[in-house]
């Protein structure tokens, strides 16, 4: 039997997953603050207002449908106002990771094809250094704040709020294809050059609709709502700041944006503005919590969610010993990005005596719409024991369809019809996943593989130890073992050796927890560990290294 297509009347409006649509509550909410640092702050009915100026004086300066335009800025209420105004003109807003080198910013704007670059005036060195080779640009909005900018010798069509302040608000945002391109950014990887994942209206809209949910059912531990106050902390430029500034927008939440990083200034925002939800990579919340200023900082109803790299045992102890309601979330760059939250439902929290330690550290339950599996190489589904493992492939409606201009990446992706993560996890019979390790940080050694996600997180649990990446290094016997980096708490480096840390690990293989090949035999003691633009372990820096 055939399946009857719906019916509909030629006066029905099909409704388009357009980002516009995400801004239909905005009157509802008109007179919610969104605030910039300490030196702005403006309601949601300017919002909506700027998000029109923004895309009329885009369109006098020549941007037309599918013409890319670059943005180079920190966390600010400008970021989110391009979050809008580009893709629902119909252009694509290339969000620039704007720490990386020089060279690698060149190749992701001219990979691009960027006609517009809207740039910070704390970046023009970079593009006064790559101007006279940029391939496709055209024109330059420069966004100034705390005083005339160096000249580096571009031209400007004209300063960011300028160009605002002298176009018409009520830009007629059209109707189009909910297929069409809306972002494009580049990923972070540490072989090659950076990759380009895109994703369209649809799936921005889609992904948006189901974070919302994900993050509103709980019924308290790890809930985002309506009464929240929201700060990302997690950058812009990276996966949309994991979707959640969409999110925000639809619930009409209070919106804090803390511009550059800078820790006594995220704490003050913190306290000052009320900061109720966030989310980070690790070494941010690390770095909040052990800074001078926050014992100052009452953080007992601070929400975050901790992705980019796992989340360590010993970090989430000090998180909750704070009052933080911490736990994990899961994706990629080229998952939009969510797909698993280790959120602790009442009876498992109330069961539990650890405030759901365990559960929390775990990378998480798939959100709705996520078809997530765990597999060998034949794509064979491995049982979820909580022991068994596999790599985790995916199909949601909001994934990369491939990479830019890039045909044998994006088949490698996609091979088997299922994006392939390189990650290795196992899923327990509650259905949680725990991300093991990646592909190529597995340490195969004693006819086994070892985790490194695991061993960072015993060593971390010693009481002099800071933060650790743990990397494998060659050997004659076993073929590879693990050498841990550690960086020691102030003061007690002199605690950190290899006879301690194996005493530490031992333990915990003689209670089964790890294996015993994972007692290492040397350590080393370093000042900081490498990382990524985004603040992820670099340990392809690390091997490079120390891997000798």
């Amino acid at each position: 039997m055939s399946s009857i297509p719906s019916d509909q009347s030629p006066t029905a409006y099909a409704y388009p997953l357009l980002i516009k649509q995400l801004l239909l509550g905005v009157p509802v909410h008109a007179e919610q603050e969104i605030v910039y640092r300490d030196s702005l702050r403006y309601r949601y009915r300017d919002l909506r207002q700027r998000i029109g100026r923004l895309a009329s004086a885009l369109a006098g300066l020549g941007v037309a449908p599918g013409d890319t335009v670059a943005m180079m800025d920190w966390d600010s209420h400008r970021y989110l106002e391009c979050f809008f105004a580009v893709p629902m003109m119909g252009a694509v807003l290339q969000t620039v990771n704007v720490r990386l080198s020089n060279e690698q910013i060149l190749y992701t704007l001219n990979h691009a094809g960027a006609s517009v670059v809207i740039v910070h005036a704390d970046f023009l060195p970079v593009l006064a250094a790559i101007k006279d080779k940029l391939e496709t640009v055209r024109r330059f909005v420069l966004i100034e704040e705390g005083g005339p900018a160096a000249d580096a010798g571009i031209a400007f069509a004209g300063a960011y709020e300028a160009l605002l302040a002298a176009a018409a608000p009520d830009y007629d945002f059209p109707d189009f294809d909910e297929n069409t391109r809306a972002t494009t950014f580049y990923t972070t990887g540490t072989t090659g050059l950076p990759k380009g994942v895109y994703f369209s209206h649809r799936q921005l809209v889609l992904h948006t609709i189901v974070e919302l949910a994900a993050l509103s059912m709980p019924a308290r531990q790890g809930r985002f709502h309506a009464e929240d106050v929201y700060m990302p902390l997690t950058p812009m430029f990276h996966v949309h700041a994991w979707g959640i500034p969409y999110v925000a927008t639809v619930m009409g939440v209070k919106q804090v944006y803390p511009g550059r990083y800078l820790p006594d200034l995220l704490l003050r925002q913190i306290k000052a503005e009320g900061v109720t939800f966030s989310h980070c990579v690790p070494t941010i919340l690390h770095m909040l919590l052990n800074h001078p200023a926050s014992p100052e900082v009452d953080l007992s109803r601070w929400k975050v969610i901790i992705g980019g790299s796992a989340l360590p045992r010993a970090l989430a102890q000090q998180a909750l010993g704070r009052g933080i309601d911490v736990f994990t979330g899961y994706g990629m760059s080229e998952t939009c990005p969510l797909l698993t939250l280790a959120q602790v439902p009442s009876g498992l929290l109330a069961a539990a005596g650890d405030d759901g330690l365990d559960l929390r550290v775990k990378t998480g339950r798939p959100v709705p719409l996520v078809d997530l599996r765990i597999v060998d190489p034949e794509m064979r589904d491995a049982p979820h024991d909580g022991s068994a493992t596999g790599e985790i492939v995916l199909r949601t409606p909001w994934l990369t369809q491939g990479y830019v201009k890039n045909a044998e990446a994006s088949a490698q992706l996609w091979a088997g019809g299922y994006l392939h993560t390189n990650d290795i996890g196992k899923i327990d019979a509650q259905g949680y996943l725990t991300i093991t390790d990646r592909i190529k940080d597995v340490i195969k050694t004693g006819g086994e593989w070892l985790s490194s996600i695991e061993l960072e997180d015993i060593i971390a649990q010693h009481p002099a130890v800071s933060e650790v990446a743990v990397i494998a290094v060659k050997d004659a016997r076993w073929g590879e073992r693990p050498f841990p980096l550690i960086v020691a708490k102030a003061g007690r480096a002199g605690e950190v050796t290899a006879d301690t840390v194996k005493r530490h690990v031992t333990a915990y293989v003689e209670r089964g927890i790890i294996s015993k090949y994972a007692v290492p035999e040397r350590v080393l003691v370093v000042d900081a560990l490498a990382r990524t633009s985004v603040g992820k372990l670099d340990k392809k820096a690390m091997r490079e290294k120390y891997a000798v």
